[in-house]
């Protein structure tokens, strides 16, 4: 997770300068709390962390369901698939129609790779 950094390139303003001097003056400053804050950190549980055969599983699962869809409905699929072709070879195709789907092909892929590239 990136995290912000200051913006260093304009000079500080009186409020930037006020409170900087206000967080040296109390930087050094350790409030004594007799193991409180580690004891708390201590009985804290350790995060959860889904098993490694997990992902793999998941993806076998998500493949097996399309194909017994596929197969459960081999009708739809077919003429699903003869229509869309109807639809282009029986009616003429614009540039603009051409670079419309290559957009929104170029957006799914897109958005395919980020969403298979975030850090779980």
């Amino acid at each position: 997770m990136p995290t912000m950094q200051p913006d260093n390139t304009h000079p500080d303003d009186w409020l930037e300068q006020a409170l900087r001097a206000d967080g040296d003056a109390h930087r050094s400053v350790y409030i004594a709390d007799d193991g409180f804050a580690a004891s708390v950190m201590a009985r804290l549980p350790v995060a959860a962390t889904p098993p490694a055969w997990r992902r793999p599983v998941l993806g076998l699962l998500w493949l097996g369901a399309g194909i017994a869809a596929l197969l459960a409905a081999p009708g739809l699929f077919e003429d699903a698939f003869r229509s869309t072709v109807a639809m282009f070879v029986g009616q003429r195709i614009g540039v603009a129609d051409l670079a419309a789907l290559l957009g929104v092909l170029a957006a799914a892929t897109w958005a395919t790779l980020i969403y298979a590239a975030r850090a779980d």
